[in-house]
């Protein structure tokens, strides 16, 4: 099939290129570049031997969007492109509502206008807020407590509402809990430009001795040892998820349908320090900080409803996220 990756030199679209290419897919990656680079199109054309096509473009204008998706006759879309920070969507929700809401009904005007009715959604377990049962299943309340998470809440409902309207269209949404790591061959991994949002590229600088000590959010959360906890997910096992999703939407009835990706397990901040330490051979010097706003104590998935619908579970341990992220580490280095 031919497709479409939105955001799709990001550090998930860039490996979910990967998997696509290798399940024998023509892969289209659109991205403005604010968070990512173009040489990633090299990396992915060097670990699949085959050669993604790359549109420079801003999924705001839909006029882009129509024209890219009929001239390279595009059967179906999967939608990365968004901004991601907790912290930062407090701070200027207005540009995240701008740019993830606006970003979507462009992209849905265009599919409208061009006839492609198969879509799968990069959302968020940020979602359910804060747990009121675990693990968390896909029937669990939406309770978002950051403008991040109501722009992803907001985005599946008008899915929802829009596949209502049109029993034709087939949408997935997949609720990711916490991607990490980078691909086996150390060529692609996460390296968001500017200062990182989430834990795991902190502890790698620190690592690198790149930072003098991770800062850790939140020592009094309810938890085992006071720090956060989350289901981290390895970003090949997330990436082979959408190729599921897609194989899924090929053959479904349901317009629109929402799946967890994770893997069922929660490992504190701590203990995440502790298993890279033991990877890298460093200690990790970190100190507590203030919690940030919006964040939770505790995140895990239900991933059941993945497992028998779509056929798709985690594989890799969370020593191989680690191990990977490392790999990557140091493969960048040497290639600077």
């Amino acid at each position: 099939m031919n497709i479409l990756l939105t955001g799709g030199t990001g550090y998930i679209g860039s490996h979910t290129a990967v998997s696509l290419l290798q399940a024998n897919h023509q892969v289209f990656l659109l991205d403005n570049l604010k968070n990512s680079d173009i040489s990633v199109i090299h990396s992915i054309k060097k670990i699949t031997n085959k050669d993604p096509s790359f549109i420079k473009g801003d999924i705001r204008d839909t006029a882009l969007l129509i024209q890219v998706i009929n001239s390279l006759k595009i059967e179906a879309i999967m939608h990365f492109a968004g901004l991601k920070s907790v912290g930062e969507s407090v701070s200027h929700p207005l540009d995240y509502f701008n740019n993830n809401v606006g970003g979507t009904l462009s992209l849905l005007h265009a599919m409208e206008e061009t006839g492609v009715n198969k879509l799968v959604f990069s959302s968020s377990a940020t979602v359910y807020g804060d747990a009121q049962y675990l693990p968390i299943d896909e029937r669990h309340p939406t309770n978002v407590t950051n403008p991040y998470g109501r722009t992803k809440l907001h985005i599946e409902e008008i899915l929802k509402d829009l596949a209502s309207a049109n029993p034709s269209l087939r949408f997935v949404s997949l609720r990711y809990f916490n991607p990490i790591g980078a691909h086996e061959s150390g060529l692609i991994g996460e390296s968001p430009n500017g200062i990182p949002n989430n834990l795991m590229p902190h502890i790698v600088a620190v690592a690198a001795q790149q930072q003098p000590h991770l800062k850790v959010f939140g020592n009094d959360y309810d938890t085992s040892d006071g720090t956060g906890v989350r289901d981290y997910i390895h970003v090949m096992d997330l990436a082979e998820g959408h190729v599921a999703a897609l194989d899924h939407l090929l053959s479904c009835n349901e317009p629109f349908d929402i799946f967890n990706l994770g893997t069922g397990l929660g490992y504190s901040v701590l203990q995440m320090i502790k298993t890279f330490e033991k990877i890298c051979a460093k200690p990790i010097p970190y100190k507590f900080v203030a919690r940030r706003p919006g964040d939770i104590a505790t995140c895990c998935a239900n991933p059941n409803k993945a497992l028998k619908t779509l056929n798709w579970q985690t594989k890799r341990t969370l020593n191989d996220m680690c191990a990977s992220m490392w790999n990557f580490q140091i493969n960048a280095h040497q290639n600077q």
